[in-house]
């Protein structure tokens, strides 16, 4: 099947522009699958709770039904970031587009980066995995910082991911030497949708390193877009590859794990 992973430069509380450029990018991509970055429909920049809530959806909200009814019309998967309403919580979430909207479903952001903490809630979704079987593919989410923490990946690789998407908004210099080692770890596929652009709130400047990629089960880079500049980048994935975990007759990266092990690291 085919990935697409789309890097763009939201356009800070500009909810109509970024709506139209996912709509016109989602017009042109034919991929099983679409990643856009996170937080793809406000921009990311925000210093205080209210400003995040004027500008969250609620999941259900009809804002969103043109996700819905493209996944459904056309027959894939779309993962988008975005700020989430859900009570009087808001959310650092990516939401989960399914042909079959019973699958439907958020990932709420568990590690909160920098000034984040002043604007969202830390997401109490946890790691999960989800199942599509019409199109033999089993996916898991984790956002951005995420990926700071090797229990997120392993969490989803250990639920039988085949396909870790990540939609970011990065602006590391590191992490595209750890997000392979997450790949070959678990020998899952890894797509990062990371944005560009620059956003400026009062003194402080934040710029967004692009570099979306796809990652193979080997930690081999698949597609790869530039650094400044918008992208789609598409790659071919075999979801089944992933499911067997040995790698020569006698070492499997699952079986081969020794919990009872990592008791006192896991304690502290």
């Amino acid at each position: 099947m085919l990935i697409s992973a789309v890097q763009f430069a939201p356009e800070f509380i500009n909810k109509e522009f970024n709506i139209e450029y996912v709509k016109k990018c989602l017009s042109e991509v034919k991929s099983d699958i679409i990643i856009f970055p996170e937080l793809s429909l406000s921009g990311y920049f925000f210093l205080n709770r209210d400003e995040a809530s004027a500008n969250a959806i609620d999941f259900e909200s009809v804002e969103l039904d043109f996700l819905r009814e493209d996944a459904q019309d056309n027959n894939r998967i779309i993962i988008i970031g975005f700020a989430e309403s859900k009570g009087n919580k808001i959310f650092n979430s990516a939401g989960l587009f399914f042909p079959d909207r019973t699958l439907n479903c958020v990932y709420r952001k568990t590690h909160l980066f920098y000034k984040e903490i002043y604007a969202f809630d830390r997401g109490d979704t946890g790691f999960f995995v989800v199942s599509f079987p019409e199109k033999n593919i089993r996916i898991g989410t984790m956002i951005c910082y995420d990926w700071r923490f090797p229990e997120a990946a392993r969490c989803l690789g250990l639920d039988g991911a085949d396909l870790i998407a990540c939609p970011s908004n990065l602006v590391t210099p590191l992490w595209n030497k750890v997000m392979p080692a997450r790949a070959i770890e678990n020998k899952v596929y890894l797509a990062v949708a990371n944005r560009i652009g620059i956003e400026k709130r009062n003194d402080e400047t934040l710029l967004f390193n692009g570099r979306s990629s796809i990652y193979d089960y080997n930690g081999d880079t698949l597609a790869e877009a530039p650094v400044d500049s918008a992208k789609i980048i598409t790659a071919e994935i075999y979801p089944e590859r992933t499911r067997d975990k040995s790698f020569n007759l006698i070492n499997d990266i699952n079986m081969d794990r020794l919990p009872d092990m990592y008791k006192q690291i896991m304690k502290k």
